[in-house]
């Protein structure tokens, strides 16, 4: 495969790619489910009303407890 055509792929293969997680982030968010993201080493959450925040929401929480509690 020529390198061209390589870097074609790839750049088509990271379009797909990025489309399809702005879909789940906006699907996820429809549903109530705050999206999560780390920069730097710290998490973030986008909640479904659009507030970026670092606290966790109680979803998440529940789910922790859920998680120790196995």
């Amino acid at each position: 495969m020529k390198r061209i055509n390589k870097i074609a792929l790839g750049m088509e293969i990271l379009r797909i790619g990025n489309k399809a997680v702005k879909e789940a982030q906006i699907d996820s968010l429809k549903r109530g489910i705050p999206n999560v993201y780390s920069l730097n080493g710290v998490i973030f959450y986008q909640l479904p009303d659009g507030t970026i925040t670092t606290e966790q929401p109680e979803e998440y929480k529940k789910i922790d407890k859920l998680l120790k509690n196995r």
